[in-house]
């Protein structure tokens, strides 16, 4: 048996042909700060993190104070983004040396206070504008008193402004965008005016990279993009996750129903049944079963069949040569992660974060 439980395999090669299909799009000066949030889209935040710095990467993005711990505990040294960690977790962000992202004067005047009784100067902090997104951020009316609370300000040093497209990846959205981008660079020419320095620039994401390359600025946040998903609909990224688990057992059954609630009726009699070790307690949605989807087994579809456990499902093989302790691949190339979604009417991004952190993240070629 190869696996004696469920993995997801993260290919090295698809990760770092992602990473330079991203900076092929870009200036050689152009940095890229890379997205490694929610155990990086599930993928796994320590091991993809590494990953990402062994390719080229120049920041870590996260959004939980736990996922900027967890890197630095891991011995991550790269500059780590911490996008929305809120205000009152400074003393750990500054002991962890992150640099948080600032969405309000208040936020600004909590962290100016506590780095003065720190005795500290210049910390590294990024200006969060909201541009149309309307989540979190200084909008229009707000930069006034911003300016006034940073200018003279000896506690800080705006290492970079940056706002988040809303809808970059929509094309029908286009004009919304490109406002978006000029209201951005407007606003950030205003807080830079009085500051004696330049900050980085910064409002690109995976899509917005891809569609908007003229405005890449100096950095752009790839996130979904760099785990296989593009914007353009084109084959230049591949698919970095495949989930995949062993066959536990094989039955042949001739009467009665499959699994909880008897949901599971046989297609024909006698069929032959997997029972393989992975269900929703891993991530799987329970609406993949009731044979709305199939996983691979040796090169072949089998539907589910009867309802998704927690830790099982089942399978359909009929037909199919199998034995215990063959490996059924969930996603991967074929189904893809972004073939269940549409099935589930969602986003890979929920599919992928989905995925239990009980699951061994395995690094493969």
């Amino acid at each position: 048996m190869r696996l004696p439980q469920a993995e997801l395999e993260i290919s090295r090669s698809a990760t770092l042909h992602n990473f330079q299909y991203f900076k092929s799009l870009l200036k050689p000066d152009t940095k890229v700060l890379v997205l490694v949030k929610s155990n990086s889209y599930g993928h796994g935040g320590v091991e993809f993190a590494r990953l990402m710095l062994e390719a080229g990467a120049d920041y870590l993005g996260i959004a939980t104070l736990q996922e900027g711990v967890k890197l630095r505990r891991a011995g991550i040294n790269a500059p780590i983004l911490a996008l929305s960690t809120g205000c009152d977790c400074y003393s750990d962000i500054i002991q962890y040396d992150l640099e948080p992202g600032i969405p309000s004067t208040e936020y600004l005047n909590k962290l100016k206070v506590i780095l003065k009784a720190m005795g500290i100067k210049k910390y590294p902090i990024h200006i969060k504008l909201d541009t149309g997104m309307h989540r979190l951020g200084f909008e229009k009316e707000d930069i006034a008193e911003l300016k006034k609370a940073l200018y003279g300000c000896e506690e800080v040093e705006v290492k970079s402004i940056y706002s988040h497209l809303a809808a970059a990846d929509e094309p029908q959205w286009d004009d919304f965008t490109l406002g978006q981008i000029k209201l951005f660079t407007e606003l950030a020419d205003d807080i830079a005016s009085g500051l004696g320095y330049r900050p980085m620039r910064h409002i690109l994401n995976s899509a917005g990279t891809e569609r908007f390359t003229q405005y890449q600025m100096d950095m752009v946040r790839i996130g979904i993009g760099m785990y296989g998903i593009s914007a353009v609909g084109s084959d230049r990224v591949k698919p970095v996750a495949s989930l995949k688990c062993p066959i536990l057992q094989i039955k042949e059954i001739s009467e009665g129903t499959i699994g909880y609630g008897r949901h599971g009726i046989l297609r024909q009699v006698p069929s032959k049944i997997a029972t393989i070790r992975i269900g929703y307690g891993d991530g799987v949605d329970r609406r993949l079963g009731y044979g709305n989807a199939s996983f691979m087994v040796n090169g072949h579809a089998a539907p589910t069949i009867g309802s998704i456990c927690m830790d099982m499902c089942m399978l359909d093989i009929t037909g199919i040569e199998a034995k215990v302790g063959d490996i059924v691949t969930v996603f991967g190339d074929n189904p893809t992660v972004l073939q269940l979604a549409d099935k589930l009417g969602t986003i890979p991004y929920e599919l992928l974060t989905r995925i239990d952190r009980r699951l061994k993240r395995v690094i493969v070629k």
